[in-house]
């Protein structure tokens, strides 16, 4: 019963286990990430934004062949978005379903020029994010710069966790408030970029989306 599938949204499927997942303190797993983002981008569409499904950034990470990892970007149109964000996980095991002990984000804007990570856990997954980086800004289209133009940096004061596993929900809120940035008329002209709206993310807020997540899902359930 754990696997019955409960909910098709757009291109994901949610699982019953999920329901649990976001019942408890628990670690959020792919599905449940990419079923916010693909909310997010349904709540906000814009042509300018994309929101990179979990189980895409894992493959474009540890692909070991680039012929194969180009079949991945280049669907992408990486060049036609203003903003795009990846879940950042630390499972290097490609062999491993929904493996990982950590999640960040990592979101390249385009006019900026750069790409920036946001970690709720002190920079641990730095290398899994430079690594995805590398992987992507290596490919023609990615932008007009050439690809040593467009930096990568670990912004500091990205908020954090509180415990071992609301990394997941960290990604979402920050996923959230680039979006709402974005939406509201957000700008590289803007130096800060999306920065001084992570302050609301607090503990509390992390805590509270998991409930809005769940409720979320029942709704659409119900809606059937």
């Amino acid at each position: 019963m754990a696997d019955e599938k409960i909910l098709s949204y757009n291109d994901v499927v949610l699982r019953r286990s999920d329901l649990g997942i976001l019942s408890g303190p628990h670690f959020l797993n792919d599905r449940i990430i990419e079923f916010y983002f693909s909310y997010l981008a349904s709540c906000c569409p814009s042509e300018d934004i994309l929101l990179v499904p979990p189980s895409i950034s894992f493959w474009i990470t540890n692909c070991p062949d680039r012929e194969s990892l180009k079949d991945f970007v280049e669907p992408l149109k990486l060049a036609e978005k203003k903003v795009v964000i990846f879940a950042v996980n630390d499972n290097e095991d490609v062999t491993q379903a929904e493996g990982g002990t950590h999640w960040s984000l990592l979101a390249y804007e385009r006019n900026a020029k750069v790409f920036v990570h946001h970690d709720s856990m002190g920079g641990s997954n730095w290398r899994y994010a430079k690594r995805l980086y590398n992987a992507v800004v290596r490919f023609k289209g990615v932008s007009d710069s050439a690809p040593s133009e467009i930096s990568l940096a670990e912004y500091p004061n990205t908020p954090q966790q509180m415990n071992g596993y609301d990394c997941g929900l960290y990604v979402t809120a920050i996923a959230k408030v680039i979006c709402d940035w974005h939406r509201n008329g957000g700008s590289a002209d803007d130096e800060e970029l999306w920065f001084s709206a992570l302050k609301k993310v607090a503990p509390s807020v992390a805590s509270d989306l998991r409930k809005e997540i769940l409720k979320l899902i029942r709704d659409l359930m119900a809606k059937r």
